[in-house]
């Protein structure tokens, strides 16, 4: 464990409820610290934390802080995100009172220094990628210690925990580009899924993302190796100068990639090709063309550590997929239902298109919730574009996370420039009745807010209506 984190006997996290706090969290809590927490709703990975045994409470008020954090302020670390605003009483309590307050990628930086570590980065695509790399790291037998922005279906959670030795464990890290958090890593290997413009609140402009990128890159420690996605150009002269070899993936592309892809049933099929040879016939139970190129960059990884082909094909096919991410929750003559994360542009074209590949004789209902204000205002053109691939649309209001309303910036406006006739904006409160009026034959739900609180209900109710 990094030193700086070896005099701490109590964490508290402000924010405990996001995907990657939690799993620091879990391994905060499996390392025999006292863990507690605050987050603003009560969710099902909060009240998973709660029968871990972690105190979580839900009202932003100092006299909930346990007394045993506040009591040793010298061997507790609190733990925030950059969601969290500066006004949050318990995050001005405890900094006026000294505590030591850190954000959670520079801990999860502290944490995967001591490991041979792997960070996976881009836009789209790196929780499936991590969590698919954690899963055939684990399913080859190498020791794996991962952290995953997703609940990876075959853990069911967002942490791997190794029982082997730091030093023979290999760390996995979603490396997140928001907040330019991924530069707190220093990996020894890295994986770059995608550049696409985005969260252009922090970088401005899509130059600039591509920067951050470059910067993530030139992290890469001495004589690593980069897996870049073949389609992204970086100028990053630290990959010369920390001679780091950089291998290309992609479909029918790259030093690995995934050729003669078809789909069977709810499985996708496909070859790999690679310096080394060739894998037949690999089946990837997560469907999805981008899937099948996120597999092929954590395949790569795998091969280049070593792992023999035929265990790495078995292991994929074991694969079981993360939450929310190309999930199917019904699969029925009557009805299909997948949920998805999808949030930008280039993940819906990529989500639909699989979708109808999968199904190409069913019509296709989509429900979108727009995630933030100003990345609905950034991409406006690109989300009416793209969920016009769809054969029906539902929109509901845009999700505000952490930002305050833009004017003249709503579904409204997206739904003006969608160019198929059947669309249609309705209320959160409204949506069950609606998708019971319409009893869709293929139906997926995408967002990135708090639309996850619908699937469930979605998929018992179309479970059993008749048609």
């Amino acid at each position: 464990m990094d030193k700086r984190l070896q005099h701490i006997d109590s964490v508290y996290f402000i924010g405990i409820g996001g995907i990657g706090m939690s799993a620091l969290a879990r391994w905060f809590k499996h390392e025999g610290r006292l863990v507690a927490g605050y987050d603003k709703t009560s969710t099902p990975l909060t009240q998973a934390l709660e029968q871990e045994g972690i105190t979580v409470h839900y009202t932003d008020d100092v006299a909930l802080i346990p007394e045993e954090i506040k009591a040793k302020k010298d061997s507790s670390l609190v733990i925030f995100t950059p969601a969290i605003p500066a006004s949050h009483s318990e995050k001005k309590y405890l900094e006026a009172e000294g505590f030591q307050l850190v954000k959670r990628s520079e801990v999860l930086g502290m944490i995967t220094a001591a490991h041979f570590n792997v960070g996976v980065a881009g836009t789209h695509g790196k929780t499936t990628t991590s969590s698919m790399l954690s899963w055939l790291l684990h399913g080859c037998e190498k020791p794996c210690t991962a952290f995953v922005g997703g609940i990876v279906n075959n853990f069911n959670s967002n942490l791997l925990l190794s029982k082997a030795p730091v030093e023979e464990t290999i760390a996995v890290a979603e490396a997140d580009e928001y907040d330019r958090s991924f530069l707190r890593l220093s990996p020894d290997m890295a994986i770059i899924t995608a550049v696409d413009a985005d969260h252009l609140d922090i970088y401005g402009d899509a130059n600039n993302m591509s920067a951050g990128f470059e910067e993530f890159a030139g992290k890469i420690r001495k004589n690593g190796k980069l897996f870049l996605q073949a389609d992204i150009e970086l100028s990053t002269p630290a990959l010369a100068q920390n001679q780091v070899q950089t291998i290309s993936f992609g479909i029918d592309q790259g030093d690995y990639k995934a050729e003669n892809i078809r789909a069977e049933g709810i499985s996708f099929i496909f070859d790999l090709v690679y310096p080394k040879g060739k894998i037949e016939d690999l089946t990837l139970n997560m469907p999805g063309f981008h899937n099948v190129e996120n597999a092929t960059a954590a395949m790569a990884v795998c091969l280049e550590l070593g792992i023999a082909p035929e265990l790495v094909k078995t292991a994929l096919g074991k694969y079981r997929g993360v939450k929310r991410r190309f999930d199917i929750l019904l699969y029925s003559e009557k009805a299909v239902y997948i949920d998805d994360y999808a949030h930008h542009p280039t993940e819906i074209t990529a989500f639909i298109k699989s979708v109808k590949a999968l199904f190409p004789n069913k019509k296709l209902t989509v429900v979108f919730q727009p995630h933030l204000f100003s990345r609905t205002r950034d991409f406006a053109e690109g989300f009416s574009e793209s969920l016009s691939l769809a054969d029906s649309v539902i929109l509901l209001p845009i999700y505000p996370a952490r930002e305050l309303p833009i004017e003249g910036i709503t579904s409204e406006m997206l739904l003006e420039n969608i160019s198929i006739e059947d669309k249609k904006l309705v209320e959160d409160e409204d949506l069950l009745s609606e998708i019971e009026n319409r009893k869709p034959e293929l139906l997926a739900t995408i967002g990135a807010g708090d639309i996850d609180r619908f699937p469930i209900k979605i998929a018992d109710y179309l479970s059993t209506y008749k048609v």
